[in-house]
C-alpha cells in the first residue's frame, strides 16, 4: 500500500476554490479505528456550508465529507474484515476528523456499516446519506407502506426530496412535489412524482390546494425554517409536518407555537445523524435491495472526479443538481 494519498483539502473558509487537491500522509490506523478505500462519496449541502464557514466546531485545513462508500483495507475490527464493502455516514465525518473527499478515510469502526451488494460505486455512492435521511423522514411522519395518504414533497429536486419521492412512489402514496424551476419537472415525474407543483413565489397553497382540496396528510419540508410555518397551514388538519432539511437556515425567527402549529396537527423533524453505524446498516441494506431489485429509482445527477472537485461545488452551489452528486475519487474522466 501507497505511504501517501490524494484528498480533496479544504484549507480555509471560501468559496470553491478553496479546495485543494493535496498529497497526504496515508492516515496511521489506531485502535476503534479502520481504513478504508474510498470507492465513492456523495456530495451534500451541508458541506458547502462548512466549506462556507458556517459550521464554528470545523477547523481547517479539513478533508470535507459526511459520507462515503468503499472497502477496507485495513482493519481493527474483525466483523470488519479487509476487502468487506462498507458505507458511513456523520459522526462528525469531514468535520471533528477528515471525511470522504479522499482516496482513503480513517473511520471509526461504530461508523461502518457492512454492506452485500452487487449495484455499481456511483450508485451505492448516491445512497447512504441521502435515502437515510429520506427513509428516516419519511418513518418520522408516520408514513406506512400500503397504507393510503398523500404526500408533499418541499424541495422536491433536492436529492433527499427525489429519494423520498421514489420511496414513497413505491410505497403507494399519492405524492406531489415542488420546485421552483420548470425544466427540473419532468425529473420529479421521472421518480413517480403524481403531481409535480410550481413554487414561484406565489400562494402554494392554492396550488396544492387545486389537487388536493383538503390538503396533504403529510408534508415532507426540505426547505427549512423560512417555510416550516407556512407548511403547517398547508397540511390538513390533523397532518404531519417533517422538518429534514436546512436549505433556508437553522432558525424559525419569532416561533409561537400556539399560534403556529394548528390544534391536532404534529410538527418533527429528522436527522441522519440517528441512524448513522449499527442503527443505519439494516436501513441501508434493505434501500440497496429496493434499488437491486428496481423498486427505487436513485437519481445521479453528476458524477465527478476529484480533480474536479471545485467544479462539482460549484455545480451544487449555483443550484444546477437534481438529484445526487456523486464523487468517485479513485476515477479519473
Amino acid at each position: 500500500m501507497s505511504t501517501t494519498m490524494r484528498a480533496a483539502v479544504c484549507v480555509r473558509a471560501g468559496g470553491p476554490e478553496v479546495l485543494e487537491i493535496r498529497e497526504l500522509p496515508m492516515p496511521p490506523v489506531r485502535d476503534g479505528w479502520s481504513l478504508v478505500r474510498v470507492e465513492g462519496a456523495g456530495l451534500n449541502r451541508s458541506e458547502l456550508r462548512t466549506r462556507q464557514g458556517h459550521s464554528p466546531n470545523v477547523k481547517f485545513p479539513r478533508v470535507l465529507g459526511i459520507e462515503c462508500v468503499g472497502t477496507v483495507a485495513d482493519s481493527t475490527d474483525a466483523a470488519l474484515p479487509v476487502g468487506q464493502t462498507v458505507a458511513a455516514v456523520m459522526g462528525e465525518m469531514g468535520r471533528e476528523f477528515d471525511g470522504g473527499y479522499a482516496e482513503y478515510a480513517l473511520l471509526p469502526n461504530s461508523l461502518l456499516m457492512p454492506i452485500s451488494t452487487t449495484l455499481p460505486w456511483d450508485v451505492l455512492a448516491a445512497l447512504p446519506e441521502t435515502y437515510l435521511t429520506a427513509q428516516g423522514s419519511l418513518d418520522a411522519l408516520g408514513v406506512v407502506p400500503g397504507a393510503p395518504g398523500r404526500l408533499l414533497i418541499r424541495g422536491g429536486t433536492s436529492s433527499v426530496g427525489m429519494a423520498a419521492a421514489s420511496i414513497a412512489s413505491a410505497h403507494g402514496l399519492r405524492t406531489a412535489a415542488t420546485t421552483r424551476r420548470t425544466e427540473k419537472m419532468d425529473a420529479l415525474r421521472a421518480v413517480g412524482v403524481d403531481h409535480v407543483l410550481l413554487d414561484d413565489g406565489g400562494s402554494l397553497a392554492d396550488v396544492v390546494h387545486r389537487v388536493w382540496p383538503e390538503g396533504p396528510d403529510y408534508v415532507l419540508d426540505l426547505i427549512g425554517t423560512a417555510t416550516v410555518p407556512d407548511s403547517l397551514k398547508l397540511v390538513r388538519r390533523g397532518g404531519t409536518v417533517c422538518v429534514a432539511g436546512s436549505l433556508s437556515g437553522w432558525l424559525i425567527r419569532e416561533f409561537e407555537p400556539i399560534a403556529m402549529i394548528p390544534p391536532g396537527t404534529r410538527l418533527t423533524a429528522f436527522h441522519s445523524d440517528s441512524l448513522k453505524g449499527a442503527a443505519g446498516a439494516p436501513v441501508l441494506q434493505r434501500v440497496v435491495g429496493e434499488v437491486e431489485a428496481g423498486v427505487y429509482r436513485p437519481n445521479i445527477d453528476r458524477v465527478f472526479a476529484l480533480d474536479d472537485i471545485v467544479e462539482a461545488h460549484r455545480h451544487m452551489e449555483n443550484d444546477q443538481a437534481t438529484g445526487k452528486v456523486v464523487v468517485l475519487p479513485g476515477t479519473k474522466f
